[in-house]
C-alpha cells in the first residue's frame, strides 16, 4: 500500500491542547508529511482557506467550534480532504455526529496506539490517492473519447461506415454503462471483455467461464455472497495477463519455455494486486489469487493443500480448466468436451477437490451439456423477433466479445432498433441469438 502514497501529503492537526499537538507531531516526525497545526476550529478553517490539505485530524472536544462541527464544515467545503476524529470513550454523541454530519473516514480513541495511528493515516492517504487516480483516469478517458470522435469526423469517406459502427457501439455501451452502476458483477464482466481483446476471437474463455460458474452456483444453490464473488472472479481471473506479450497469450500453457512458464505462474497474484485497492472485490481477489492451487499442495502461489484452498478458488479452477482445455489454452490441441470431463475425473484428487469435482461433473452432465442448458422458461430469438417489454435471460455479447446488454435488461423499441443496426455492422454477417424470458402471455397459453 505504501508505494501508492503521494510523497508530499499535507496534514492538519487540530487540538486545543498544545501537548497533544506536540505528541502527534513527534509520532509523525519520521513520516513523509507536511504537517501544520491549529488550536481551534476557526484557525483550522483559516488555514484550509489558504492551503490545500490532504487529511485533517481533529480532537472531538474543543472550546467554541467542536471537532464534529469542524469536520462537517470541511466535508461541505473541502470534500476531498480525508477527515479523522480523535475522541474519548465518553464522547459517543460527538462521534455519532462526526460520522453522520462530517462523514469521517475513521475515529481514533484516546489514548491511541502510535503504530495504529500511523497505519490509519497511511491507509487513508492511500485510499484518497487511489480515488484521485481513478477520477483522473475517468477524466482522461472522457478526453480521449472526445478526441476520438473528432478524429472519426475527419476520416476519409471510405471509412465512414466504420465510423458509424463505432458510434452505434458507443450508444450501446452507454446503455450498458447505466446498468453497470447498479452491479459490481456486471462491471467485472465488462472488464473481462477488455481482457478478451488480447486473445483471438475463437479463444476467449471468460464468457464461458462466467456462464459455467453461474450454472454451478444455481445448480448447487450456493450462498448469495459466495456466488457473487465467484461470478466476479470468473470475469476477472485473467486480469493479470494484460501485460503479457502476444506470444505468451497464443501458446498453450504446457508448451511454454522455462522463462515463459515463470511469467505465466505469476498471473493469479498479478490479478489480485490489481484489485487490492477495491474493498468490495477483496474476496474476489483472494479467489483469483488461489485458483491455480492444486488439491495435492503443488500449485501456486502458496502451495496450499486441500481445504486450505478457498472454496471459490476450488470451483473457479474447475471451470477455468474445463473451458480452457476445450479452447486449446492448456494443451497443444483442443480437447473435446467429453475428454475434458474425463480429465477432470482422472485428476479429481490431485488437481481438484474430489467432492466439488464430482458435483461439477454431475452438473455438467445433468443440466449443462454445453454450459447454456435448456430452460423451458427461456426462449432464443433472433433480433427481428424481439419485442418491447421482453427481459434478457443471459448477457448478450458482440462477435468481438464486447458486452452489449446484461442479464435482466428490459428491452425497449429504441434499444431493439439499435441492436438490429449494430448487428448489421458485424463482420462476416454475424447474427445474434438473444435469450429472453418467455413472455407472460405465452406462459398462459402453455398452461391453458
Amino acid at each position: 500500500m505504501a508505494e501508492s502514497l503521494p510523497t508530499n501529503a499535507s496534514l492538519l492537526l487540530v487540538d486545543d491542547e498544545e501537548n497533544i499537538l506536540r505528541s502527534l507531531k513527534r509520532i509523525l516526525r519520521k513520516e513523509p508529511y507536511d504537517i501544520r497545526t491549529a488550536t481551534s476550529g476557526d484557525e483550522a478553517l483559516a488555514l484550509l482557506n489558504d492551503q490545500k490539505f490532504d487529511l485533517v485530524i481533529s480532537d472531538a472536544r474543543m472550546p467554541g467550534m467542536d471537532g464534529p462541527t469542524l469536520l462537517s464544515e470541511i466535508k461541505k467545503n473541502w470534500p476531498w480532504c480525508i477527515r479523522i476524529l480523535l475522541t474519548g470513550y465518553a464522547d459517543i454523541n460527538s462521534t455519532i455526529k462526526a460520522i453522520n454530519d462530517g462523514q469521517i473516514y475513521r475515529y481514533i480513541s484516546k489514548p491511541w496506539d502510535d503504530e495504529e495511528l500511523k497505519l490509519v493515516i497511511r491507509q487513508a492517504l492511500a485510499f484518497q490517492y487511489s480515488e484521485r487516480r481513478r477520477l483522473a483516469l475517468e477524466k482522461l478517458t472522457r478526453k480521449q473519447n472526445k478526441e476520438l470522435q473528432a478524429l472519426n469526423a475527419s476520416l476519409e469517406e471510405k471509412v465512414q461506415a466504420r465510423t458509424e459502427e463505432l458510434e452505434e457501439a458507443a450508444g450501446m455501451l452507454e446503455v450498458a454503462y447505466q446498468e453497470l452502476k447498479h452491479s459490481y458483477v456486471t462491471a467485472t464482466e465488462v472488464f473481462s471483455t477488455l481482457i478478451n481483446k488480447r486473445l483471438p476471437a475463437n479463444r476467449q474463455p471468460n464468457a464461458k467461464v462466467i456462464a459455467l460458474v453461474k450454472a454451478y452456483a444455481e445448480y448447487h444453490q450456493l450462498d448469495e455472497d459466495v456466488s457473487r464473488n465467484l461470478y466476479m472472479a470468473a470475469a476477472l481471473y485473467n486480469l493479470g495477463k494484460l501485460s503479457w506479450p502476444d506470444e505468451l497469450f497464443k501458446a498453450p500453457s504446457d508448451l511454454l519455455s522455462k522463462e515463459q512458464r515463470l511469467e505465466y505462474l505469476k498471473y493469479p497474484v498479478n490479478s489480485e494486486q490489481l484489485l487490492m485497492a477495491l474493498e468490495p472485490l477483496k474476496e474476489t481477489a483472494r479467489i483469483i489469487r488461489h485458483h491455480q492451487e492444486k488439491w495435492n499442495g503443488y500449485g501456486v502461489p502458496e502451495r496450499l493443500e486441500g481445504a486450505e484452498i478457498p472454496l471459490g478458488s476450488r470451483i473457479l479452477r474447475l471451470a477455468v480448466d474445463f473451458i480452457e482445455l476445450q479452447y486449446g489454452l492448456i494443451l497443444e490441441r483442443r480437447v473435446s468436451r467429453d475428454n475434458a470431463l474425463k480429465l477432470i475425473k482422472r485428476y479429481r484428487d490431485r488437481l481438484y477437490d474430489p467432492e466439488i469435482a464430482d458435483r461439477f461433473l454431475e452438473m455438467c452432465i445433468e443440466v449443462a451439456p454445453d454450459v447454456e442448458h435448456e430452460d423451458p422458461d427461456i426462449i432464443a430469438l433472433d433480433t427481428l423477433r424481439l419485442k418491447a417489454g421482453m427481459v434478457l435471460a443471459r448477457n448478450l455479447y458482440a462477435a468481438s466479445g464486447m458486452l452489449l446488454l446484461n442479464e435482466g435488461k428490459e428491452l425497449t423499441s429504441l434499444l431493439i432498433d439499435k441492436l438490429v443496426a449494430f448487428e448489421k455492422g458485424e463482420p462476416d454477417g454475424t447474427r445474434y441469438t438473444v435469450y429472453v424470458h418467455r413472455p407472460a402471455e405465452e406462459e398462459t397459453e402453455k398452461t391453458s
